[in-house]
């Protein structure tokens, strides 16, 4: 399986805004698209003339790198949403929204989604009273998340309750932090979606 190894800083860089890829380091001085407002590389600051395409393929390009995901599943989830009811583009954010590991890192039992992913794979959680280890399961409304007695002293879980009060939970979800516990409440609205996004865009893109 493809792996980015390089510095995740960079991708933040790249695509001009904070992704929030090392969780807690993104709220500190020491985030580098704060120190560095730039594009990476020898020709970073060089002023670029963008085609309508370059726009389009850096929107989708952002989408696909905050949620962590690689270009054939993000398109493979473009085209359930293009076939669900409703406007595609809030669809599709609304199938990345309701991913398990996007879901661990909104209750924050995570610094990142990368972090949660691994938390994920590793069992770490219990959807339902179930041991799971596919960050790509799609949550329901009803669902519970919680982590079992015997993982609760992994030092990241209790780092990342201290990160949520900074970053804040989402409407749709309900995070019991003693008790090492969430739960989906309803599905998550455009609204309830923070990070800047023309989703718009990523259909013009695949449509093309």
């Amino acid at each position: 399986m493809a792996k980015y190894t390089d510095a995740k800083c960079r991708i933040c860089r790249r695509e001009g805004c904070k992704l929030f890829l090392k969780g807690d380091r993104c709220f500190s001085e020491k985030c580098a698209q704060e120190r560095r407002p730039y594009a990476p590389g020898q020709h970073g600051r060089a002023r670029k003339k963008v085609s309508e395409y370059a726009v389009q393929l850096r929107e989708k390009q952002k989408t696909r790198r905050t949620y962590g995901i690689l270009e054939r599943q993000f398109r493979g989830y473009f085209e359930k949403a293009e076939m669900q009811k409703g406007v595609t583009g809030t669809n599709l954010l609304v199938i990345l929204e309701r991913r398990l590991d996007n879901v661990v890192y909104r209750l924050g039992f995570a610094n990142s989604r990368n972090q949660a992913r691994q938390l994920v794979r590793h069992g770490i959680f219990t959807l339902n009273g179930h041991k799971v280890t596919i960050p790509s399961l799609q949550v329901k409304v009803g669902d519970t998340i919680e982590v079992p007695e015997k993982n609760r002293k992994i030092p990241v879980l209790a780092e990342a309750q201290e990160v949520i009060a900074r970053r804040g939970c989402p409407g749709w979800l309900e995070s019991d932090g003693a008790a090492f516990k969430g739960t989906v409440k309803a599905l998550p609205q455009r609204d309830d979606i923070q990070f800047p996004v023309n989703e718009q865009l990523i259909v013009e893109l695949y449509s093309k």
